[in-house]
């Protein structure tokens, strides 16, 4: 029998806790062939995704896949994300959240996290000034 991923079920747990904290749930995302975004919101092969109640709707956090509608520009659009292309989610307000490693970009080397110059964790998509790699750490 094939081994559940816990990917599904943090990202649910941080999304809810979020939602009962009066935070903003975010994720991060890496953009790929299966990953459907608006385009012209992509940086670097990145997107960074307000998923909270009020600007995600129709919200399904499903074990494979994301699903959900949202404005872009006063746009709707439908959006479908990969749960393995889910870099983390965090809050907004605190950049509080968990960071995950990747399937295909798994690498021993990033085994804690960056925490920059101001000793928070950077978020996806930012770098610290005296480092431009990212680095995750791998809850287990």
């Amino acid at each position: 029998m094939k081994e559940l991923s816990t990917k599904p079920y943090l990202i649910r747990a941080i999304y809810e806790w979020c939602s009962d904290s009066g935070f903003t749930p975010y994720i991060s995302v890496k953009v790929d062939a299966q990953t459907r975004v608006p385009d012209e919101f992509v940086k670097d092969g990145e997107i960074i995704l307000n998923i909270s109640h009020d600007a995600a709707h129709h919200l399904t956090l499903g074990n494979d896949f994301i699903h959900f509608s949202a404005r872009f520009g006063g746009v709707s659009r439908e959006i479908a994300i990969p749960v393995g292309a889910v870099q983390g989610i965090f809050a907004k307000e605190t950049a509080q959240g968990l960071l995950f490693t990747l399937e295909n970009e798994a690498d021993p080397a990033q085994g804690e996290a960056d925490t920059g110059e101001s000793g928070k964790p950077q978020l996806p998509g930012s770098a610290s000034p005296t480092s431009q790699k990212r680095r995750f750490q791998v809850i287990k």
